[in-house]
């Protein structure tokens, strides 16, 4: 599928500008029973700086944010020194903040040329049409790899002359370990797409990419009692379906769910939706995402014309031998391409798929514990400080990641110094752009305010968990960076809170004093949402 392009450069763009390397004042633990901030330094405080301590300062005194942990830090890029800190030296949750270290460290160790190789194989050349012995499909974790991905690869098999295989038709998914869910998550999230199993070989879904999961779409029958027509896309021979749900009266509550059993790909649909309603439509997650990608080409093998006279199976090592005939191949879009899709929706899959693809790039195994080292690793190479950290999957699912606020600046900071960070700035979501494939998860967010179309961010949100950092051009012209960590609260996530500072950074110059407190959050960010507790991709409220 072709990947959207990314948002336009601006002049405004922090490319470009000069960089200096950062001093930070590090705060101590009882800095958090100290007053929200001070002035890094005297030589720092002026008019215009002075004045957006007291204005950050008073936002971060919202009640939406009692009993919470907040680590903010803004830096200037053009002149190096620190704008503001509050808690910067505490480690907190960073939810999807976690992608932009795991972004970066992929751009620095598989490089933004990087593709992803899908290959089908047998040992022995065709002869006369025909496999004799196995056919191999193995893979190396392109995400991007749809159902009409699969047909294409299954077109190419037939048109190389092949219509049967005498053995079995098998996966090979050992570039990466067999762990597929990471330990840290929690268990309750594993139905839902946010948390799909990883693998080597996995089906994107939708346009989306999203990956390990299928969709499922219901619709209404003619009149009350009549069946709900439940479908799930792309289907295969390793999903079962039991229909249980019916059509309701006119006007009735919508009330269908499907359910999986878990360890098994067994989905029952049941509820009702009412006659004459709309469709309903979500996504879930199957089970072992190598034995759906397997069976979605063997349906498309058999769509072609070829013919597998054994089993469908995953294979349990190295499958393919070395020296096997190629009989068809995929290659993704380059990595920065990838990014866009990744970073402006916030794909948790994509996430760990590039985890254990630098693990296995860098240390011969496709793990979280060796991607993870290496993405740490590359961070550090990179020049980034991290200070104190623990990262534990990429995505930022696991709550037993840490970082700083100071940390993940200091990773924005880095970032800009490398070849490739025009196409990771790109790929962040940019604030009020109306463009999935721009805005992203700030789509919805500082529309009709100086941050739209100026901040470029990425969020974070688990329940009591919600962040927002990245890039921002001050009114006199000013480029910085900033991190917003916020933890512990209760109630719904402090988005305002986040785009009210964020629009501050926007109005912010060095030269300018601004007079009395802030305007009130209401009418400078728009309103809190009181459902998202997820990524507001993954709850669909944005």
């Amino acid at each position: 599928m072709p990947i959207a392009p990314a948002t336009p450069r601006s002049p405004s763009s922090a490319l470009g500008r000069p960089t200096a390397v950062l001093t930070v004042a590090g705060l101590t633990a009882t800095a958090l029973l100290a007053p929200l901030a001070a002035p890094a330094s005297a030589a720092d405080a002026g008019s215009g700086v002075d004045d957006l301590r007291s204005d950050l300062d008073a936002l971060l005194d919202d009640p939406a944010l009692d009993g919470a942990t907040s680590g903010v830090v803004v830096r200037s890029l053009d002149r190096g020194d620190v704008l503001y800190e509050h808690a910067a030296d505490t480690a907190l949750i960073p939810a999807s903040n976690m992608k932009l270290l795991t972004s970066v460290a992929a751009l620095d160790v598989l490089g933004p040329d990087h593709t992803f190789d899908t290959t089908v194989s047998a040992a022995e050349e065709p002869s006369g049409g025909v496999v004799e012995g196995d056919l191999y499909l193995t893979g190396t974790g392109d995400p991007s790899l749809t159902s009409d991905a699969f047909d294409d690869l299954a077109a190419e098999v037939a048109g190389s002359g092949v219509t049967e295989v005498t053995g079995d038709l098998l996966a090979d998914d050992t570039w990466f370990d067999t762990q597929r869910l990471h330990p840290d998550w929690e268990a309750d999230d594993e139905p839902y797409y946010y948390a799909a199993q990883i693998s080597a070989l996995t089906v994107a879904a939708n346009d989306d990419l999203d990956t390990g999961v299928v969709n499922v779409t219901a619709s209404p029958g003619g009149a009350s009692g009549d069946p709900v027509e439940v479908r799930l896309d792309p289907a295969a021979g390793n999903l079962d379906l039991t229909n249980e749900a019916s059509t309701g009266t006119p006007g009735s509550a919508a009330a269908l769910d499907v359910h999986r059993e878990p360890g098994t790909n067994q989905f029952t649909a049941t509820g009702s939706l009412p006659a004459g309603g709309t469709d309903f439509s979500t996504l879930r997650t199957v089970h072992e995402p190598t034995d759906h990608a397997v069976h979605v080409f063997a349906g498309a093998l058999e769509d072609h014309g070829v013919k597998v006279r054994g089993g469908v199976d995953r294979g349990t090592g190295p499958e393919a031998p070395e020296d096997a005939a190629e009989l068809a191949s995929a290659e993704s879009a380059e990595l920065s391409e990838l990014l866009v899709p990744f970073m402006k929706l916030s794909n948790n899959g994509h996430a760990e798929i590039l985890v254990k693809a630098m693990g296995r790039e860098s240390a011969g195994e496709g793990s979280w514990q060796a991607g993870t080292a290496e993405t740490a690793a590359a961070l550090d190479r990179l020049g980034a400080e991290l200070g104190e950290h623990e990262l534990s999957d990429g995505s930022g699912l696991a709550r037993s990641n840490q970082l700083t606020a100071n940390g993940v600046a200091g990773v924005l900071r880095a970032a800009l110094d490398e070849p490739w960070a025009a196409d990771w700035e790109d790929s962040l979501p940019v604030a009020g752009a109306e463009n999935r494939m721009q805005g992203g998860t700030l789509s919805e967010r500082m529309r009709g305010t100086p941050a739209e179309a100026n901040v470029r961010a990425k969020t974070g949100s688990l329940s009591g968990v919600s962040a927002l950092s990245g890039y921002v051009t001050g009114n006199g012209g000013e480029e910085l960076a900033f991190a917003v960590l916020n933890n512990g609260f209760e109630g719904a996530a402090p988005r305002d809170v986040q785009d009210a500072i964020a629009v501050r950074l926007a109005e912010f110059s060095r030269d300018t004093a601004t007079s009395g407190q802030p305007d009130p959050l209401a009418q400078r960010a728009p309103e809190r949402d009181a459902a998202g507790e997820l990524e507001c991709t993954w709850a669909g409220t944005c």
